[in-house]
């Protein structure tokens, strides 16, 4: 089992839903993310050994290859700077331009030169920002596991280019997930002499797994780098989103690349076989432009032992388009169980009762189970709940997700859980934070307890300019009880629990939570306000909620402050957890 989606935002407010003392179980933090050398860690998954899956981002001492940087670049930076120091919290205008130019910047201007390669991402003209990391704890101690990165030629420092995407972890220790090559520099003469430095990579997105916490690294080849003529392979896409205990992988994989994008790479007439073309840009990189989101990919299961891939099958589809439909058609595979079924989603007709499809059939994704060979959507009503997708199912057969649907005219996600062994699957919609709060449940273990993460606030927040607060929650299947994490924490607890990713059978969370700490530079260096004074800001951290015997304390007395302690928020956090894609359980 395990989960991986964007994240929402949340900060701590006090649930105005009733627990009940009887059913409760205090939960104590142990932090597994004050990581050396990152700001934000999250929480993936965790197995009953405890040992767990983490993601990061912002990394201190960003390896900054100054010597790529022209003195064009230098001037934009010093502009960029200039327009923007007043209204960038916590950066001020360039304090030491001619250090920074000779490639050894001030804590601050660093922060410039990494805001101006952020607006370079994509352009394959400057170096790449990676910035997504993935780690294992095992035995209480967090550390970094490097996929497919490799070090600078004549450095000890790593690219940092690469996305590493950690999705879980087995019972056995077994890592996976899939991650990016890195981008490395490469002279390019043009037809006229001039040279110039291009960085390429040798592929988009990669599954792997690793059996030995991460010293040894085994890819996933895609089908596409095996079936598809020698010309057109082009490292391909996979990922491994989930391995059950019976060692069953789910994902994706790449099957095939896209007609317009071949025909591209193909035409000798403004493509990548045009000889004016190549005489001023690298083939490679004409080629890494043509196939960037151009593979069809599919779900597949794979039975796989410690060496590599002993079997591999593609599941299908969930409906069968029209023969000039041109359309890409998504299905995935999220989670798998012991028993070889899977959940995750595919496209479907907007019309469930769709046999004769059009060329342009109004379509959707929606939640499925791939079991006997089929694929099943229980998705019943399309007109009402639509774009639902599944996320986790345990070994009973029961899977659990969100679905969208309208609540009082405004479009919200609901979690559900649903039995994939009835005859008839019905999606049940428990009750949540409140009636129009967005939920969804990411995990759910053999207990058939789930946890997943909810809107607490209630405002407008159509435009997406001021997204509400969120929360972790676990519901209960069998006493249908549902309860905001952060009730189950002391009253003066220094975390707000902000989403839950997994549960595992001993009923620890593995969450993300919301916490002050001293506030640090871009080369990590502790930050002091002008009267010498520390300065605090607040991350995100991977966490685990381990139970204890305790019982609910009574907070009553401390809701008036209405966020627990370390709820404020920081600007730069905001903005992060926003907009970076490491929630991803891939979409």
């Amino acid at each position: 089992m395990n989960k991986f989606v964007k994240s929402i935002l949340a900060l701590g407010i006090t649930s105005a839903l009733g627990i009940s003392a009887v059913n409760a179980a205090t939960y104590q933090v142990i932090d597994k993310g004050d990581v050396t050398g990152l700001k934000y860690t999250y929480s993936q998954q965790e197995n009953n050994n405890g040992e767990a899956a983490i993601s990061g981002t912002d990394i201190y001492n960003f390896p900054v290859q100054y010597q790529y940087i022209g003195d064009g670049d230098f001037d934009l930076i010093v502009d960029l700077a200039e327009s923007s120091h007043e209204i960038v919290d916590g950066l001020e205008n360039i304090e030491n331009e001619e250090a920074l130019r000779a490639g050894n910047p001030t804590a601050n201007d660093l922060s410039w030169v990494i805001q101006f390669l952020r607006t370079r991402t994509g352009n394959s003209l400057y170096q790449q920002f990676g910035d997504i990391y993935a780690m294992t704890n095992f035995n209480g101690s967090t550390e970094f596991l490097n996929v497919f990165d490799t070090k600078f030629d004549g450095s000890d420092d790593y690219t940092r280019s690469t996305q590493d995407y950690i999705s879980g972890i087995t019972n056995e220790g077994w890592v996976y997930g899939n991650a990016s090559a890195p981008f490395l520099p490469f002279q390019f003469t043009e037809s006229d002499g001039d040279e110039i430095t291009y960085w390429a990579r040798d592929f988009t997105t990669r599954g792997f797994f690793s059996s030995d916490g991460g010293a040894t690294i085994v890819e996933i080849i895609p089908p596409s780098e095996t079936e598809l003529a020698e010309e057109f392979r082009f490292g391909g896409e996979s990922a491994i989103l989930d391995i059950s205990d019976s060692h069953i992988a789910v994902g994706y994989a790449s099957t095939s690349l896209d007609q317009t994008s071949i025909d591209e790479i193909t035409d000798e007439s403004g493509g990548c076989a045009d000889p004016e073309i190549i005489a001023d840009l690298p083939y490679s990189i004409c080629v890494q432009r043509a196939i960037a989101g151009a593979y069809n990919l599919e779900a597949i299961k794979w039975t796989i032992d410690e060496q590599g891939i002993v079997s591999s099958e593609t599941l299908g589809q969930l409906v069968t388009p029209h023969e000039d439909d041109t359309r890409e058609y998504t299905n995935l595979a999220q989670a798998v169980n012991s028993n070889g079924v899977a959940v995750g989603f595919s496209h479907g007709w907007w019309d469930e009762n769709e046999t004769s499809p059009s060329a342009d059939e109004r379509r959707e994704i929606y939640a499925v189970v791939y079991k006997n060979g089929e694929v099943k959507d229980f998705t019943d009503d399309h007109s009402k709940y639509f774009r639902s997708k599944a996320y986790d199912i345990n070994d009973a057969g029961f899977a659990v997700g969100h679905a969208s649907t309208y609540v009082n005219g405004s479009l919200r996600t609901k979690f559900y859980y649903v039995d994939t062994n009835a005859e008839n699957m019905e999606m049940i919609l428990p009750d949540d934070f409140f009636t129009g709060s967005s939920s969804t449940a990411r995990a759910i273990n053999e207990a058939g307890k789930i946890v997943g993460e909810g809107e607490v606030e209630t405002h407008n927040d159509s435009g997406g300019i001021s997204p509400r607060r969120t929360h972790g929650f676990i519901y209960d299947i069998t006493s249908k009880t549902f309860t905001d994490l952060n009730d189950y924490l002391t009253c003066d607890s220094a975390y707000t629990i902000i989403e839950a990713r997994d549960i595992n059978d001993a009923n620890e969370i593995s969450a993300t939570a919301l916490t002050k700490v001293p506030r640090r530079n871009s080369k990590g260096e502790l930050m002091l306000d002008s009267q010498g004074e520390q300065l605090f800001e607040d991350v995100v951290r991977a966490v685990t909620l381990k139970p204890t015997n305790g019982e609910i304390e009574d907070c009553s007395k401390v809701e008036e402050k209405v966020e627990r302690k370390g709820a404020g928020f920081g600007l730069g956090a905001l903005c992060l957890l926003m907009l970076v894609g490491l929630r991803r359980r891939f979409f």
